[in-house]
């Protein structure tokens, strides 16, 4: 466990040392908002979501193509973090507290974070944010406040990713709303092989693609 300070005093944990932790195969978590202290953390089992397994049920295909939402990328980072935070059914508390949001926008600064973000009216409405380290990207959470309004970002960020040869989408945990679009567990030594390979290529996120033209293509060739 680490513990900062918000007192004036530099953070003991850096961008840095999270990028470090990052490529060793561990996260940072809080037990809530207002707890000072970071546990991190290495599952023995590990939620990953492949690339080339990615399923998308038909009727989220058919709300893709009717486009409800504007989706942007990294247009409002901080937003998106912050509704990642805010209590949802089923999750009264955050793991995300002070020093991991200063951290998380550090590392956004330094081009390591990104956000794909849906829009509907002006309003962001659901979202989602994590951090990229060469061809591994972490995703950290998700929000939504309108129906599919995280879903749907979800399937832009694979696009962009296969678009920019990116080989590991990481979910750190398996839930069943990821199950259904084809995430698995595996074993944390079969984890970091993937890491290791990934963290170690070339992959670039602000890509071609990012439409709803780009990703209905995608998603035909994958049918």
């Amino acid at each position: 466990m680490a513990r900062g300070s918000r007192d004036g005093l530099e953070p003991l944990i850096t961008p840095e040392i999270l990028l470090r932790a990052y490529a060793a195969g561990i996260f940072p978590m809080a037990e809530g908002a207002d707890d000072p202290s970071i546990h991190w953390v290495d599952p023995t089992f590990r939620g990953i979501l492949p690339l080339d397994g990615f399923h998308v049920p038909r009727s989220l295909r058919k709300t893709i193509r009717q486009a409800p939402f504007e989706i942007r990328f990294d247009s409002a980072f901080a937003a998106v973090v912050d509704a990642c935070a805010e209590p949802a059914p089923g999750r009264d508390q955050t793991w995300i507290n002070a020093q991991i949001r200063e951290l998380y926008l550090a590392l956004f600064r330094l081009g390591h974070a990104h956000s794909v973000e849906a829009w509907a009216d002006g309003e962001l409405v659901g979202g989602l944010y994590g951090v990229s380290l060469g061809a591994a990207f972490f995703g950290e959470s998700m929000f939504s406040r309108r129906t599919d309004a995280s879903k749907v970002p979800l399937v832009y960020l694979w696009d962009r990713l296969r678009r920019g040869g990116f080989t590991l989408l990481d979910t750190q945990f398996i839930t069943g709303h990821l199950e259904r679009f084809g995430a698995v567990e595996i074993r944390r030594a079969r984890y970091r092989e993937l890491l290791a390979d990934a963290i170690a290529r070339p992959a670039e996120f602000h890509c071609a693609g990012g439409t709803a033209e780009s990703v209905l293509q995608s998603l035909s060739q994958t049918s």
